[in-house]
């Protein structure tokens, strides 16, 4: 018998009054189906797996049918054309790379977006099932396997400005933020410019009506300290625990597929720019395995989605 502190890390009994299976040192299972789905339909635009675990090993099962549809517009003539991509056997049996995707167009002309879904098309899909399959075996997996004792706690800092590049990264030690058990996270910190006065640029995150247009999505907005917060079809809830107008929102903020009850600490702190806002946001307690689809949901669903919403204002107006 190993002497205590010893063994197998994967064998974790220190400071857990439930020992039994610790770690799903036998086998156990979890279903994966409805987080797929909603994964797959995220990453897709548009979708039974299990997860095992034994002897601290993760085991992933999965085979899908998909069939997705498409659209495109020749430039040239301004035509409409639609059509449909099926994906016979997308499983663990396969490698992305070599599933099979099947491209067809409804009748008539406009072949060239045909041969353009084949091509570059496929390419997308591709790119979206491997980010459907990295956050499976991330997002979904996380807390199955707990951190050892002796595990050292790093927040990594990453920065980036308007245009998407990073322009900071470095690493900070610090230990571990704990809600349940240890889990480590990062602080992330993201600035965008905005053409807006900031008074506008701060309604859009604290007005019920604004929300749902930019999200595309019933929300509820409670704009005041100790207010709840729920968006995107519940994907996203919390609560304002800070409001400075046109200056400073702090969020308690979390994505559905984190651990239960673990929150981030969101910061937005608008800068007045003349006739336009910087938004500078931190974002510090994201879990590590989240932290690429946390940036690309203040990205993708916030902040593009909100210039579109802006530019929209600015038309109507004209």
């Amino acid at each position: 018998m190993a002497k205590w502190g010893q063994g197998d890390p994967r064998w974790i009994v220190e400071e857990r009054a439930d020992a039994t299976n610790v770690n799903n040192w036998h086998w156990t299972e979890r279903d994966a189906t409805s987080w797929s789905k909603s994964k797959l339909k995220e990453v897709l635009v548009g979708l039974v797996a299990s997860c095992n675990s034994r002897k601290g090993k993760l085991i992933f099962f999965y085979e899908w049918n998909l069939r997705l549809s498409w659209k495109g517009t020749v430039k040239e003539s301004g035509e409409k054309h639609k059509g449909s991509v099926e994906i016979p056997n997308l499983s663990e049996e396969n490698e992305v790379d070599d599933t099979e995707i099947n491209v067809s167009k409804k009748k008539g002309e406009g072949d060239v977006l045909k041969d353009l879904m084949r091509t570059e098309g496929a390419t997308k899909v591709r790119e979206a099932l491997r980010d459907y399959l990295k956050a499976l075996k991330t997002e979904f997996t996380l807390g199955m396997i707990l951190p050892t004792k002796a595990t050292v706690g790093q927040e990594s800092v990453t920065e980036q400005n308007p245009s998407g590049n990073t322009v900071q990264d470095c690493v900070v030690p610090r230990s571990l933020d704990i809600v349940g058990v240890k889990i480590p996270t990062v602080k992330i910190l993201m600035r965008e410019i905005f053409s807006s006065p900031t008074d506008e640029l701060y309604s859009i995150f604290t007005t019920k009506e604004l929300v749902q247009k930019f999200s595309k999505c019933p929300a509820v907005i409670e704009a005041e300290k100790g207010g709840k917060l729920l968006m995107f079809d519940g994907c996203v809830s919390g609560e304002y625990a800070e409001l400075v107008p046109s200056q400073r929102i702090v969020l308690k903020w979390r994505c559905r597929t984190w651990p239960d009850e673990h929150y981030a600490t969101v910061a937005l702190n608008f800068k007045d720019m003349a006739a336009q806002t910087e938004l500078q946001l931190e974002c510090t307690g994201v879990p590590v395995s989240n932290e690429e689809s946390t940036r690309q949901c203040w990205k993708k669903q916030y902040f593009e989605e909100i210039h579109t919403l802006l530019q929209q204002s600015k038309d109507s107006m004209e």
